[in-house]
């Protein structure tokens, strides 16, 4: 079979370089390199592809990034592209990974659930966001606890998600509030998840899916004095096994970096007690029944200090002691005396000055 006019082009263009190396920039060379091995890969031999591979990883870096994203784009849509290719240009920045991976139909499932397993945040939520991804990709993804990866995985209407894995979502939308109406707003989540995310979702959301039709007209009413019955009612402590659900979750939180003051002001508006007292007390140390004894049993003044240590800003203080005292039926109102100490716990003290005080009283 002859050379296509492509092909004898990309000759030519190495040849040129060759004979004048010194006038070629780096630029050149890598895009010549690209494209050979876009073009020619069927023809070249294993050693052939692992040197052009290793020099196009070496010029990576000193190529301009506009021109990386450009060929990244061509790659994207190219149905031929080498599978080998496709995957160089997933490990660069992600700016360049990106098109590969919301648009390249060489990468299949296995590639996939490799990149979910194995890539960062920003890799998996582009995976996400990509066109008809299946059922075994959205379980993996549906497993992260990366709140831009299951955002943009319920958002995207064209995801084939499994019954088993919206079970998993939709528990996960309790803590990412930021999922809760992409998810309710799916046709395909079923009425039985619909109707149970009614016990924490807003009154906006409860109407959206009064109106949807997705529950019988008759038990429409049901559902709405069953999750304002849920919402109402006392929490009832944590099983064992539920309990230990929550500290992995917040282990893998913690892992992951994820773990911060949002996620403990996030999890007490939602009435999620026991996972607020986990964490908090994961994120200062303690176990948690010493974090419960120290921040339920000895007045505001540690209170204090436990925000303060963790970073939770003093404006929001109020909330945090009014909600989690109301939560454990504790009366929530400060005397002007422990006002003051509370003041003091959040100008007077550096965050290590307040952990170490807490932890020596604890």
């Amino acid at each position: 079979m002859g050379l296509s006019a492509r092909d004898i082009n990309d000759a030519a263009r190495l040849a040129q370089l060759a004979a004048d190396p010194q006038g070629a920039s780096r630029a050149d060379i890598y895009l010549a390199i690209a494209s050979l091995y876009r073009n020619q890969c069927d023809l070249l031999s294993h050693r052939e592809r692992t040197l052009m591979r290793e020099i196009l990883e070496r010029l990576t870096i000193d190529v301009e990034m506009a021109i990386r994203i450009a060929l990244a784009e061509r790659l994207a849509d190219d149905p031929k592209a080498p599978l080998e290719l496709i995957l160089l240009f997933v490990d660069d920045r992600i700016e360049v990974a990106r098109p590969i991976i919301l648009r390249s139909h060489i990468l299949g499932d296995s590639d996939l659930l490799r990149l979910v397993a194995e890539a960062d945040v920003a890799r998996q939520t582009a995976c996400a966001e990509r066109s008809h991804i299946g059922a075994r990709v959205t379980a993996a993804l549906a497993d992260s606890d990366a709140e831009p990866v299951l955002v943009a995985l319920v958002r995207n209407v064209s995801a084939q998600i499994a019954p088993a894995t919206f079970e998993t979502l939709v528990e996960k939308s309790r803590t990412y509030e930021a999922m809760q109406e992409p998810l309710v707003k799916r046709e395909d989540l079923p009425a039985p998840l619909a109707q149970r995310m009614c016990e924490w979702v807003s009154d906006a959301l409860k109407s959206y899916l009064m109106e949807s039709g997705r529950f019988a007209p008759r038990s429409a009413q049901d559902v709405l004095r069953a999750a304002t019955e849920a919402v109402q009612s006392p929490q009832p402590a944590l099983s064992s096994e539920a309990e230990s659900s929550a500290g992995k979750l917040v282990e893998k939180l913690a892992g992951a970096g994820q773990l911060r003051a949002g996620f403990l002001l996030r999890v007490l508006q939602q009435g999620q007690i026991d996972l607020f007292d986990i964490a908090f007390a994961r994120l200062l140390d303690l176990q948690v029944q010493d974090f419960r004894r120290s921040f339920y049993e000895s007045g505001p003044r540690p209170v204090a200090l436990a925000c303060r240590a963790v970073g939770i800003d003093k404006s929001v203080f109020g909330t945090v002691f009014h909600l989690s005292r109301r939560a454990n039926g504790l009366p929530p109102p400060l005397t002007l005396q422990e006002q003051g100490e509370v003041e003091r716990a959040f100008v007077a003290l550096s965050k290590p000055e307040a952990k170490a005080q807490l932890l020596t009283a604890a």
